[in-house]
Parts: structure tokens; C-alpha cells; sequence
């Protein structure tokens, strides 16, 4: 149990760091991963950006997801295509429901952080970090998009996530970082005492709070060799 998404990214930060990422940039998965996030890019001493990303519900239950569409060049869209036919979501309402999705995440550049472009990743460490991960659809969708973009590196650093999930998305990334992957997992929110919806504004506040600390403090010094993290 984390208290707050604060904590958990204060406990996920020495994680990472202990994997000697050089030249880093941090990618938060709004709105739930920008707290956790911002204390990994404090330890890191690295730049804080977001990896828009949104999940595209089934036509008669939309909080579970039977796709998600990723910002980037060429904006991905993976299927979860045992779920989007068991919940008959077809092509057609698929590619209908990731245009709406696309407007959302350029209405959510623009509002986060004032239209300012993604920072350029190619050949750097990118981590990428949520307050964790159920079925993985959205970030799977988010890192494939992210792989375009050709990073040097990419870890996935999240407190929380189901062990199958975990296992699925291991291929997707170089290294992976994760707290606790409990065998009972019902929702990430369980695993939190504070889990209260992050607000627009509260994402805009930590954003540029960690831009004025970056600009502010010197770059950090590589650490000893990286040892394996699971």
C-alpha cells in the first residue's frame, strides 16, 4: 500500500536511478502517472514530458478498454482484439472512436503544457512511468509509438502492476521497474490510501514546478555500473 502517488514515485525512484540512465528524458502517463513521474525526474535530475495516450472503451462499457491510441508522428492504435470482438467494438467504431481520441490528446497538449512541442527522444533513455497498470492496452499502445520516435533506451518504471501484464509488456521495453506485482490484482487503486482523480490543474502545477527545478540544477553525475532490476 502506497500513501499517495507522491511516495510511491519517491520509492521507484532509487529504482531507476541504480539502473545508470544516461542522457534521460522522463515520460509521464497522465493524468494518474504525472506525481509519480515528477519524483523520478527530480532523482534523475532529468526532464519531465508526457506520453499522451487514450484508451478507447467498449460501445456498452467504456471504462474497459478494447483499444488505445498513442500520440506521435503517426499516432498508434493498438487492439486488444480478443476484447473488442467478445465486446463486438469492430474496426469501423474503433477508427471512429481514435479520431475523437486524437483531438483529445492534442486538446490535452496544448492545455498541459501551453502547446509546447514533445521533447525529442531520439537516441536517449526515455523512461516511461504510470501509477501503475492493470491489462496494459494504453501503455502498451504508448510505447509502440514511442519506439518510432527511436529512442536509445526505453524503461518502463511503474510502483504497481498485474504479473501477467508485466509479462506481456517486459518485450516491449529494455528494462523494466516495477515495486510490486501482487497475485490477486483487482485495480491499481486498491494499492493506494490516496487515489484521488488528478485534476487538470494539478497536472499543469507539477509540470512546471519540475521545468523551474530543472532549470535550476545542475546535471546529475552518472552512477556505478547498472545491475539488473525486475
Amino acid at each position: 500500500m502506497f500513501a499517495d502517488r507522491a511516495q510511491a514515485g519517491r520509492m521507484l525512484a532509487p529504482e531507476v536511478v541504480a539502473l545508470n540512465v544516461r542522457d534521460p528524458v522522463v515520460l509521464a502517463l497522465p493524468r494518474g502517472g504525472v506525481p509519480v513521474a515528477a519524483e523520478v525526474a527530480r532523482a534523475l535530475r532529468a526532464p519531465l514530458d508526457l506520453l499522451l495516450v487514450r484508451k478507447i472503451g467498449a460501445p456498452w462499457h467504456r471504462e474497459l478498454a478494447v483499444a488505445a491510441v498513442a500520440e506521435g508522428p503517426e499516432p498508434e492504435v493498438v487492439v486488444d482484439r480478443e476484447t473488442a470482438d467478445m465486446m463486438g467494438a469492430t474496426e469501423a467504431y474503433v477508427q471512429r472512436e481514435a479520431q475523437d481520441e486524437r483531438r483529445e490528446i492534442a486538446r490535452r497538449r496544448s492545455a498541459y503544457l501551453h502547446g509546447r512541442a514533445p521533447l525529442p527522444v531520439e537516441g536517449r533513455t526515455v523512461v516511461v512511468v504510470d501509477d501503475g497498470i492493470a491489462t496494459g492496452t494504453t501503455v502498451r499502445a504508448a510505447l509502440q509509438a514511442l519506439r518510432r520516435r527511436k529512442p536509445a533506451r526505453i524503461v518502463l518504471a511503474i510502483p504497481v502492476a498485474a504479473p501477467d501484464t508485466v509479462a506481456m509488456l517486459r518485450g516491449e521495453v529494455d528494462d523494466l521497474v516495477c515495486l510490486a506485482q501482487p497475485r490477486e490484482f483487482h485495480a491499481v487503486g486498491v494499492h493506494y490510501a490516496d487515489f484521488h482523480q488528478v485534476a487538470d490543474d494539478e497536472v499543469t502545477d507539477i509540470l512546471d514546478d519540475v521545468e523551474t527545478r530543472a532549470a535550476a540544477t545542475p546535471a546529475a553525475t552518472p552512477s556505478p555500473p547498472p545491475h539488473e532490476r525486475v
